[in-house]
Protein backbone atom coordinates (compact mmCIF):
# COMPACT_ATOMS: atom_id res chain seq x y z
CA UNK A 1 0.00 0.00 0.00
CA UNK A 2 0.78 3.62 0.46
CA UNK A 3 3.88 3.03 2.86
CA UNK A 4 5.44 -0.05 1.07
CA UNK A 5 5.52 1.86 -2.41
CA UNK A 6 6.94 4.68 -0.14
CA UNK A 7 10.03 2.68 0.80
CA UNK A 8 10.27 1.40 -2.35
CA UNK A 9 11.41 4.88 -3.45
CA UNK A 10 13.10 6.66 -1.30
CA UNK A 11 6.33 22.75 -6.32
CA UNK A 12 -1.54 47.04 -18.29
CA UNK A 13 2.00 48.90 -17.78
CA UNK A 14 1.21 52.28 -15.92
CA UNK A 15 2.39 55.50 -16.99
CA UNK A 16 6.43 55.79 -17.70
CA UNK A 17 6.80 57.69 -14.22
CA UNK A 18 6.16 54.88 -12.80
CA UNK A 19 8.28 52.31 -14.39
CA UNK A 20 11.06 54.72 -13.90
CA UNK A 21 9.84 55.05 -10.18
CA UNK A 22 10.02 51.23 -9.65
CA UNK A 23 13.23 50.66 -11.39
CA UNK A 24 15.09 53.52 -8.99
CA UNK A 25 13.59 51.67 -6.01
CA UNK A 26 15.01 48.05 -7.00
CA UNK A 27 17.98 49.83 -8.31
CA UNK A 28 18.57 51.21 -5.17
CA UNK A 29 17.74 48.29 -3.47
CA UNK A 30 20.30 46.65 -5.63
CA UNK A 31 23.05 49.04 -4.77
CA UNK A 32 22.31 48.16 -1.18
CA UNK A 33 22.78 44.37 -1.98
CA UNK A 34 25.67 44.70 -3.49
CA UNK A 35 27.37 46.34 -0.65
CA UNK A 36 26.15 43.79 1.51
CA UNK A 37 25.17 46.54 4.00
CA UNK A 38 21.64 45.21 4.82
CA UNK A 39 19.74 42.86 6.77
CA UNK A 40 16.92 40.74 4.79
CA UNK A 41 14.40 43.08 6.59
CA UNK A 42 16.39 46.01 4.53
CA UNK A 43 16.73 44.54 1.66
CA UNK A 44 13.08 43.80 0.23
CA UNK A 45 12.09 45.94 -2.14
CA UNK A 46 8.87 46.83 -2.39
CA UNK A 47 6.47 48.18 -5.64
CA UNK A 48 2.67 48.99 -5.18
CA UNK A 49 0.54 48.48 -7.06
CA UNK A 50 -3.29 50.65 -7.15
CA UNK A 51 -5.76 50.50 -9.30
CA UNK A 52 -7.00 54.40 -8.85
CA UNK A 53 -2.76 55.47 -9.59
CA UNK A 54 -2.14 56.17 -6.41
CA UNK A 55 0.82 53.78 -6.74
CA UNK A 56 3.69 52.80 -8.43
CA UNK A 57 1.64 50.32 -11.07
CA UNK A 58 -2.17 50.09 -12.46
CA UNK A 59 -1.45 46.37 -12.77
CA UNK A 60 0.09 43.73 -10.87
CA UNK A 61 2.08 42.55 -14.21
CA UNK A 62 3.68 46.04 -14.90
CA UNK A 63 5.02 45.86 -11.36
CA UNK A 64 6.62 42.28 -12.11
CA UNK A 65 7.90 43.57 -15.50
CA UNK A 66 9.80 45.98 -14.09
CA UNK A 67 11.55 43.37 -11.58
CA UNK A 68 15.34 42.84 -13.49
CA UNK A 69 15.78 39.55 -14.90
CA UNK A 70 18.01 37.66 -13.07
CA UNK A 71 16.59 39.24 -9.55
CA UNK A 72 17.41 37.14 -6.67
CA UNK A 73 16.52 39.27 -3.87
CA UNK A 74 13.46 39.73 -2.21
CA UNK A 75 11.36 41.94 -4.22
CA UNK A 76 7.41 42.09 -2.47
CA UNK A 77 4.81 43.74 -4.93
CA UNK A 78 2.47 45.31 -2.46
CA UNK A 79 -1.41 45.06 -4.10
CA UNK A 80 -3.31 47.60 -3.02
CA UNK A 81 -6.98 46.35 -2.21
CA UNK A 82 -9.56 45.62 -5.42
CA UNK A 83 -10.12 43.59 -7.95
CA UNK A 84 -7.67 43.08 -10.66
CA UNK A 85 -9.19 41.70 -14.24
CA UNK A 86 -5.55 40.40 -15.56
CA UNK A 87 -3.13 37.35 -16.20
CA UNK A 88 0.10 37.73 -14.01
CA UNK A 89 3.20 35.82 -15.12
CA UNK A 90 6.44 35.47 -12.53
CA UNK A 91 8.90 33.89 -15.04
CA UNK A 92 11.55 32.24 -13.70
CA UNK A 93 14.58 34.75 -14.04
CA UNK A 94 12.63 36.77 -11.36
CA UNK A 95 13.00 34.90 -7.79
CA UNK A 96 11.28 35.64 -4.90
CA UNK A 97 8.82 37.66 -5.20
CA UNK A 98 6.13 38.23 -3.44
CA UNK A 99 2.55 39.21 -4.36
CA UNK A 100 0.64 40.29 -1.16
CA UNK A 101 -2.70 41.79 -0.85
CA UNK A 102 -3.29 45.17 1.15
CA UNK A 103 -7.04 44.68 2.18
CA UNK A 104 -7.77 43.81 6.00
CA UNK A 105 -8.35 40.34 4.71
CA UNK A 106 -7.74 37.89 1.20
CA UNK A 107 -10.95 38.89 -0.01
CA UNK A 108 -10.47 42.25 -0.24
CA UNK A 109 -7.68 42.03 -2.94
CA UNK A 110 -8.58 39.94 -5.80
CA UNK A 111 -6.44 39.09 -8.98
CA UNK A 112 -8.76 37.33 -11.63
CA UNK A 113 -8.93 36.12 -15.43
CA UNK A 114 -12.02 33.63 -17.38
CA UNK A 115 -8.79 31.71 -19.47
CA UNK A 116 -9.74 28.02 -19.91
CA UNK A 117 -7.59 24.84 -21.58
CA UNK A 118 -9.94 25.58 -24.45
CA UNK A 119 -9.78 29.31 -24.87
CA UNK A 120 -8.20 30.57 -27.68
CA UNK A 121 -5.26 33.03 -27.73
CA UNK A 122 -5.45 36.54 -29.04
CA UNK A 123 -2.63 35.54 -31.64
CA UNK A 124 -4.22 32.74 -33.41
CA UNK A 125 -1.98 30.00 -32.30
CA UNK A 126 -4.18 27.49 -30.73
CA UNK A 127 -6.21 27.15 -27.20
CA UNK A 128 -3.86 28.36 -23.77
CA UNK A 129 -4.31 24.20 -23.00
CA UNK A 130 -4.56 23.70 -19.30
CA UNK A 131 -1.55 24.90 -17.75
CA UNK A 132 -1.66 27.81 -19.68
CA UNK A 133 -4.97 29.09 -19.15
CA UNK A 134 -3.65 30.09 -15.42
CA UNK A 135 -5.01 33.20 -13.61
CA UNK A 136 -1.53 33.41 -12.09
CA UNK A 137 1.74 31.53 -13.23
CA UNK A 138 4.43 31.49 -10.71
CA UNK A 139 7.56 29.95 -12.23
CA UNK A 140 10.70 31.49 -10.29
CA UNK A 141 11.86 29.65 -7.03
CA UNK A 142 11.37 31.11 -4.25
CA UNK A 143 7.36 32.83 -5.07
CA UNK A 144 5.28 33.80 -1.87
CA UNK A 145 1.80 35.07 -2.40
CA UNK A 146 -0.08 36.43 1.40
CA UNK A 147 -3.31 37.94 1.74
CA UNK A 148 -5.00 37.69 -1.06
CA UNK A 149 -7.39 35.84 -3.82
CA UNK A 150 -6.58 34.43 -7.05
CA UNK A 151 -9.15 32.97 -9.05
CA UNK A 152 -10.35 31.90 -12.23
CA UNK A 153 -14.38 32.82 -12.68
CA UNK A 154 -14.73 30.82 -16.53
CA UNK A 155 -18.42 30.65 -16.79
CA UNK A 156 -18.69 26.64 -18.04
CA UNK A 157 -22.73 26.98 -18.31
CA UNK A 158 -22.36 29.52 -21.03
CA UNK A 159 -19.42 27.08 -22.58
CA UNK A 160 -20.95 23.72 -23.02
CA UNK A 161 -19.55 24.18 -26.99
CA UNK A 162 -16.29 24.20 -25.39
CA UNK A 163 -14.09 20.68 -25.30
CA UNK A 164 -11.57 21.81 -22.63
CA UNK A 165 -13.07 23.66 -19.68
CA UNK A 166 -10.43 23.25 -17.01
CA UNK A 167 -9.54 26.59 -16.05
CA UNK A 168 -6.10 27.00 -13.56
CA UNK A 169 -6.44 29.91 -11.27
CA UNK A 170 -2.62 29.25 -9.91
CA UNK A 171 -0.04 27.50 -11.24
CA UNK A 172 3.14 27.50 -9.76
CA UNK A 173 6.42 25.79 -11.20
CA UNK A 174 9.36 26.47 -9.22
CA UNK A 175 10.67 25.40 -5.50
CA UNK A 176 10.14 26.82 -2.16
CA UNK A 177 7.29 28.20 -2.92
CA UNK A 178 5.24 29.38 0.14
CA UNK A 179 1.57 30.02 0.01
CA UNK A 180 0.27 32.27 3.07
CA UNK A 181 -3.37 33.11 3.73
CA UNK A 182 -4.78 33.03 0.34
CA UNK A 183 -7.66 31.93 -1.37
CA UNK A 184 -7.12 30.23 -4.83
CA UNK A 185 -10.67 29.27 -6.56
CA UNK A 186 -12.23 28.33 -9.61
CA UNK A 187 -13.73 24.75 -10.79
CA UNK A 188 -12.09 22.24 -12.63
CA UNK A 189 -8.40 22.31 -12.41
CA UNK A 190 -7.95 25.26 -9.78
CA UNK A 191 -4.57 24.88 -8.41
CA UNK A 192 -1.65 22.99 -10.30
CA UNK A 193 1.14 22.51 -7.98
CA UNK A 194 4.28 21.63 -10.47
CA UNK A 195 7.53 21.89 -10.99
CA UNK A 196 9.99 23.93 -13.81
CA UNK A 197 10.59 19.84 -15.47
CA UNK A 198 10.05 16.41 -14.89
CA UNK A 199 13.49 16.33 -12.95
CA UNK A 200 13.26 19.10 -11.12
CA UNK A 201 12.32 19.33 -7.16
CA UNK A 202 9.43 22.18 -6.81
CA UNK A 203 8.52 22.08 -3.00
CA UNK A 204 5.32 24.04 -1.97
CA UNK A 205 3.87 24.91 1.20
CA UNK A 206 0.72 26.56 1.90
CA UNK A 207 -1.02 27.06 5.17
CA UNK A 208 -4.17 28.97 6.50
CA UNK A 209 -5.39 29.27 2.99
CA UNK A 210 -8.53 27.83 1.37
CA UNK A 211 -8.70 26.53 -2.34
CA UNK A 212 -12.00 25.85 -3.86
CA UNK A 213 -13.04 24.04 -6.57
CA UNK A 214 -14.90 20.29 -8.31
CA UNK A 215 -12.98 18.11 -10.14
CA UNK A 216 -9.08 17.34 -9.70
CA UNK A 217 -8.67 21.20 -8.31
CA UNK A 218 -5.56 20.44 -6.82
CA UNK A 219 -3.32 18.55 -9.26
CA UNK A 220 0.76 18.23 -10.14
CA UNK A 221 3.75 16.45 -9.31
CA UNK A 222 4.95 19.04 -7.09
CA UNK A 223 6.28 18.33 -3.56
CA UNK A 224 3.05 19.81 -1.95
CA UNK A 225 2.00 20.56 1.75
CA UNK A 226 -1.17 21.94 2.36
CA UNK A 227 -1.29 23.00 6.33
CA UNK A 228 -4.23 24.05 8.48
CA UNK A 229 -6.34 25.59 5.43
CA UNK A 230 -10.17 24.79 4.43
CA UNK A 231 -10.67 22.56 0.76
CA UNK A 232 -13.83 23.37 -0.19
CA UNK A 233 -16.42 21.77 -2.23
CA UNK A 234 -18.04 22.97 -5.25
CA UNK A 235 -20.99 22.00 -7.29
CA UNK A 236 -20.73 20.98 -10.64
CA UNK A 237 -21.38 24.05 -13.37
CA UNK A 238 -24.84 21.84 -13.53
CA UNK A 239 -25.69 22.03 -9.95
CA UNK A 240 -24.73 18.27 -9.39
CA UNK A 241 -22.28 17.25 -6.48
CA UNK A 242 -19.37 14.69 -7.62
CA UNK A 243 -16.20 15.51 -8.22
CA UNK A 244 -12.32 14.63 -6.91
CA UNK A 245 -9.91 16.90 -4.61
CA UNK A 246 -5.97 15.93 -5.38
CA UNK A 247 -5.22 14.12 -8.90
CA UNK A 248 -0.97 14.09 -7.68
CA UNK A 249 1.04 12.84 -10.90
CA UNK A 250 4.39 12.20 -8.23
CA UNK A 251 7.60 10.95 -9.83
CA UNK A 252 8.18 7.66 -8.12
CA UNK A 253 11.75 8.95 -6.12
CA UNK A 254 9.17 11.94 -4.93
CA UNK A 255 6.77 12.65 -2.32
CA UNK A 256 3.48 14.08 -3.50
CA UNK A 257 0.84 16.02 -1.62
CA UNK A 258 0.67 15.80 2.33
CA UNK A 259 -2.85 17.85 3.62
CA UNK A 260 -2.47 17.72 7.52
CA UNK A 261 -4.60 19.49 9.67
CA UNK A 262 -7.02 21.11 7.39
CA UNK A 263 -10.49 21.27 7.10
CA UNK A 264 -12.50 19.34 3.87
CA UNK A 265 -16.04 20.64 3.32
CA UNK A 266 -18.57 22.49 1.00
CA UNK A 267 -22.16 22.32 0.74
CA UNK A 268 -22.40 19.37 -1.39
CA UNK A 269 -24.28 15.94 -1.17
CA UNK A 270 -23.00 13.31 1.12
CA UNK A 271 -21.16 11.00 -0.02
CA UNK A 272 -20.20 12.66 -3.91
CA UNK A 273 -16.25 13.56 -3.91
CA UNK A 274 -13.64 11.33 -4.06
CA UNK A 275 -10.05 12.19 -2.39
CA UNK A 276 -8.03 11.86 -4.65
CA UNK A 277 -7.20 9.39 -7.85
CA UNK A 278 -3.63 9.28 -9.23
CA UNK A 279 -2.96 10.80 -12.60
CA UNK A 280 0.12 9.95 -14.71
CA UNK A 281 0.02 12.73 -16.96
CA UNK A 282 0.62 11.47 -20.25
CA UNK A 283 -0.10 8.11 -19.61
CA UNK A 284 3.68 7.77 -18.05
CA UNK A 285 3.22 4.47 -16.10
CA UNK A 286 6.66 4.82 -14.23
CA UNK A 287 4.90 7.83 -11.97
CA UNK A 288 4.06 6.91 -8.27
CA UNK A 289 1.32 9.47 -7.93
CA UNK A 290 0.51 9.89 -3.61
CA UNK A 291 -1.78 11.70 -1.68
CA UNK A 292 -1.79 11.52 2.33
CA UNK A 293 -4.65 13.47 3.92
CA UNK A 294 -3.81 12.87 7.94
CA UNK A 295 -5.19 14.60 10.87
CA UNK A 296 -7.91 16.59 9.02
CA UNK A 297 -11.43 17.29 9.27
CA UNK A 298 -13.58 15.20 6.49
CA UNK A 299 -17.31 16.48 5.80
CA UNK A 300 -19.90 13.50 4.95
CA UNK A 301 -19.03 14.82 1.54
CA UNK A 302 -16.52 12.09 1.16
CA UNK A 303 -17.23 8.69 -0.36
CA UNK A 304 -16.55 5.62 1.99
CA UNK A 305 -14.28 4.68 -0.55
CA UNK A 306 -12.40 7.82 -0.84
CA UNK A 307 -9.84 7.14 -3.83
CA UNK A 308 -10.72 5.78 -6.99
CA UNK A 309 -9.13 5.17 -10.64
CA UNK A 310 -8.20 7.62 -13.41
CA UNK A 311 -7.47 6.96 -17.06
CA UNK A 312 -6.47 3.32 -16.93
CA UNK A 313 -4.41 3.47 -13.83
CA UNK A 314 -5.70 1.71 -10.32
CA UNK A 315 -5.20 3.78 -7.26
CA UNK A 316 -4.40 0.65 -5.63
CA UNK A 317 -0.62 0.87 -7.54
CA UNK A 318 0.36 4.31 -6.51
CA UNK A 319 0.92 5.72 -3.03
CA UNK A 320 -2.26 6.69 -1.11
CA UNK A 321 -3.27 6.62 2.31
CA UNK A 322 -5.19 8.75 5.53
CA UNK A 323 -3.86 9.18 9.15
CA UNK A 324 -6.09 10.00 12.08
CA UNK A 325 -8.50 11.82 9.83
CA UNK A 326 -11.94 12.97 11.68
CA UNK A 327 -15.38 13.76 10.76
CA UNK A 328 -18.43 11.88 9.54
CA UNK A 329 -16.45 11.54 5.98
CA UNK A 330 -13.54 9.46 7.77
CA UNK A 331 -13.41 5.80 8.25
CA UNK A 332 -11.48 3.00 9.62
CA UNK A 333 -8.72 0.74 7.99
CA UNK A 334 -10.00 -1.32 4.87
CA UNK A 335 -8.42 -2.77 1.48
CA UNK A 336 -10.37 0.35 -0.15
CA UNK A 337 -9.20 2.45 2.82
CA UNK A 338 -5.48 2.54 3.64
CA UNK A 339 -4.43 4.21 6.94
CA UNK A 340 -0.71 4.53 7.90
CA UNK A 341 0.70 3.55 11.11
CA UNK A 342 1.78 5.53 13.73
CA UNK A 343 5.69 4.45 12.56
CA UNK A 344 4.54 5.34 9.08
CA UNK A 345 3.16 8.56 9.89
CA UNK A 346 6.21 9.34 11.69
CA UNK A 347 8.09 9.87 8.08
CA UNK A 348 5.48 11.65 6.56
CA UNK A 349 5.49 14.94 8.65
CA UNK A 350 5.32 18.33 7.36
CA UNK A 351 9.56 18.43 7.60
CA UNK A 352 9.70 15.17 5.42
CA UNK A 353 7.98 17.33 2.55
CA UNK A 354 9.81 19.87 2.77
CA UNK A 355 13.48 18.51 3.31
CA UNK A 356 15.28 20.97 4.87
CA UNK A 357 13.16 24.15 3.74
CA UNK A 358 11.85 26.48 6.22
CA UNK A 359 9.35 28.48 4.96
CA UNK A 360 9.56 32.13 6.23
CA UNK A 361 7.34 35.14 5.72
CA UNK A 362 9.01 38.07 3.65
Amino acid sequence: MAASRRRRTALHPGPRRATTAGAAALLAAASVWTLGQASGAEAASTLTVAQDGSGQYTTVQAAVDAIPAGNTERVIVSIKAGTYRELVKIPSTKQNVTLQGGGSSRADTVIVFDNASGTQKPDGSGPYGTSGSATVAAEADGFQARNLTISNDFDEAAHQDMNDRQAVALRTAADQVFLDSVTVTGDQDTLLLDTASKETLGRVYMKDSDVVGNVDFIFGRATAVIDTSVITLKKRWDGSSAGYIAAPSTAADRKGFLITGSTVEGDVSASSFHLGRPWHAGGDAALDPMATFRDTALSSAIRPEPWTDMSGFSWKDDRFAEYRNTGPGSGSASSDRPQLSDSEAAEQETADWLAGWTPTAS
